[in-house]
């Protein structure tokens, strides 16, 4: 969702991303370039870019319009991106990628040129989702172990462990962190 409401965006088994006007329910744009199935979008705080992940094992950049502006190839998952989520910043050029993938990690991206900048391990199966805090502080993963990983995003100690909760044998989809 886009962050006045106004618009929604969904990603599908046919290889698409689909924006969506929220007022009439209508499809205003489908955008094309994954070849696998798309299972997770964002937007980022200003609605200015779009970023998409997907069982092609890949992390798109798009503009409002449709293009692709940008392939994340800097040490890519290995296998497929499950989650996608984007911390909220003032600067385009300080806005981190988060993703979660197959390959038990999370990992972090600059915006706008796709430049890796962390690998986040503490998970021994594949991750389901990400999901970063209001204030972009912190983040949450959740995987198939079982375990919700609190990650910080901020300080001399970034992208580390704050805390861990295992679940046990239960796979865990959706963390939801709290400021």
């Amino acid at each position: 969702m886009s962050s006045d409401g106004a618009f929604a965006l969904s990603g599908s088994w046919d290889h698409t991303l689909r924006l969506w006007e929220v007022a009439t329910g209508r499809c205003i744009r489908t955008f094309k370039g994954h070849t696998k199935d798309v299972l997770a979008v964002a937007f980022s705080a200003d609605n200015r870019h779009i970023i998409s992940c997907g069982r092609d094992k890949t992390i798109r950049l798009w503009n409002t319009v449709g293009e692709v502006k940008k392939v994340y190839s800097d040490k890519p998952h290995s296998e497929w991106v499950t989650s996608v989520a984007i911390t909220p910043s003032e600067a385009a050029e300080e806005t981190l990628v988060l993703s979660a993938g197959w390959d038990n990690k999370v990992k972090a991206f600059k915006l706008l040129d796709g430049s890796h900048v962390a690998d986040m391990e503490a998970h021994t199966g594949p991750v389901n989702s990400v999901v970063v805090s209001p204030d972009g502080t912190v983040a949450a993963s959740a995987g198939k172990d079982g375990k919700v990983c609190l990650w910080k995003l901020t300080g001399e100690d970034k992208f580390t462990v704050s805390h861990t909760f295992d679940c046990g044998d239960h796979t865990i989809n959706a963390p939801i962190p709290e400021p």
